[in-house]
């Protein structure tokens, strides 16, 4: 499966489909809202898989954070969105995903990729400690309205 930098021109329909795969609650306004604000973004990048159709089978978002918890480098690569097709996953999708990630961070100065998941997402957890991160830190946050 090839990897590859998103082209705007004729990735963003797939894009938005695979977004939609991973952040279920947002509108496609919103989506797109969000899009354009990745692909405007000074230092960052998306990287996509190919399938051999027209159809991507995932992509990861990768940014820069001023800190990340646990890392002593600043600023950090950050793996802002991580998400593979239902259908290719545990094929090594993932895992190449975040092989050009570290490529791309790497290439830019970077020293550390940085990441995080919910508390409950066993699978997020499993697969991030399967390619090489290390857990450095769990939360809980807490809100009260005061209204």
């Amino acid at each position: 499966m090839k990897i590859r930098e998103l082209d705007p021109a004729r990735d963003m329909t797939e894009w938005l489909r695979l977004r939609q795969g991973l952040f279920d609650d947002s509108t496609n306004a919103e989506h797109r809202q969000e899009m354009a604000e990745i692909v405007a973004e000074a230092v960052g990048c998306v990287l996509v898989a190919e399938r051999p159709s027209t159809q991507l089978a995932g992509y990861v978002h990768v940014g820069s954070r001023k800190y990340a918890e646990g890392c002593t480098a600043s600023p950090v690569a950050y793996l802002e969105e991580w998400f593979v097709d239902a259908d290719v996953r545990r094929q090594g999708v993932g895992k190449a995903l975040i092989a050009a990630a570290e490529a791309w961070a790497q290439q830019n100065g970077f020293h550390e990729l940085a990441s995080d998941t919910t508390i409950d997402n066993d699978i997020s957890l499993a697969s991030h400690l399967a390619l090489g991160f290390t857990e450095v830190e769990r939360q809980i946050n807490f809100i009260k309205k005061l209204d």
